[in-house]
């Protein structure tokens, strides 16, 4: 895809059902650009949810972490295409097979689709990963899948602000870089482990960030929203 001037805030819906969606959405009105719909709102609403948001003038990141066998996922890639979604994310983990699988469906059916790759999940660290016998620091492991999942075919990577440096050092400026982890100054860190603020994951290379608690949380959501779209740029 064509990367944005500078870097895009998408708003994590991670809220339990339709009803909550539509009034948080109401409440954010054009505060916001993107939508990133997730497991919760996903499993609990299917793909109508996606359309919905979509006629409402919004973006969709669809954030459903696709991890089976290459001809499965390759599936459901297709079967995303009918929806109108610009950001797909499926487990870097999965192998190189399945994320080329993945691609060959997405060139055959979504061209303008991006899948991204997720390295680690950013609420790990190097203690989680040991107990997963995986013995690689968080930042050697997120490079090794990096390595894999761009070579296979993937558009972009949902990483870390702390891998943000690191990865635009070793892959310049053609992958999308997606970045969960963000926490506006004076925020709770709740379960994130590896964090930075909206201004420093711009200004190291991020594409896009992810923020959902504190927007969804604050008293005034549309405020908050600006106030990190205003940081941003």
């Amino acid at each position: 895809m064509n990367h944005p001037n500078g870097c895009q805030l998408i708003l994590a819906l991670d809220v339990e059902n339709r009803e909550a969606a539509l009034m948080t959405l109401k409440s954010l009105g054009d505060s916001i650009d993107w939508v990133k719909i997730g497991l919760q709102l996903f499993t609990a609403c299917g793909p109508d949810i996606v359309r919905e948001i979509h006629e409402l003038g919004y973006r969709i990141f669809l954030d459903l972490k696709l991890h089976d066998i290459p001809n499965t996922v390759a599936k459901a890639v297709q079967s995303i295409s009918a929806l109108p979604v610009e950001l797909l994310t499926l487990h870097a983990s999965g192998g190189a097979e399945m994320i080329d699988w993945a691609n060959q469906a997405r060139k055959d059916h979504a061209p303008e689709l991006n899948l991204l790759a997720v390295t680690v999940l950013t609420s790990m660290n190097d203690a989680q990963l040991k107990h997963l016998n995986v013995l690689r620091s968080v930042k050697a492991q997120v490079q090794h899948l990096a390595d894999l999942s761009l070579q296979a075919g993937a558009q972009g990577l949902v990483c870390s602000p702390l891998e943000l440096a690191s990865l635009r050092s070793r892959f310049g400026n053609d992958p999308v870089l997606v970045t969960p982890g963000i926490r506006p100054q004076g925020s709770d860190n709740d379960e994130q482990k590896r964090i930075m603020t909206p201004a420093i994951a711009a200004a190291t290379g991020s594409n896009f960030i992810v923020v959902g608690r504190p927007i969804l949380r604050a008293d005034n959501a549309a405020a908050a929203a600006r106030a990190i779209r205003n940081e941003l740029a």
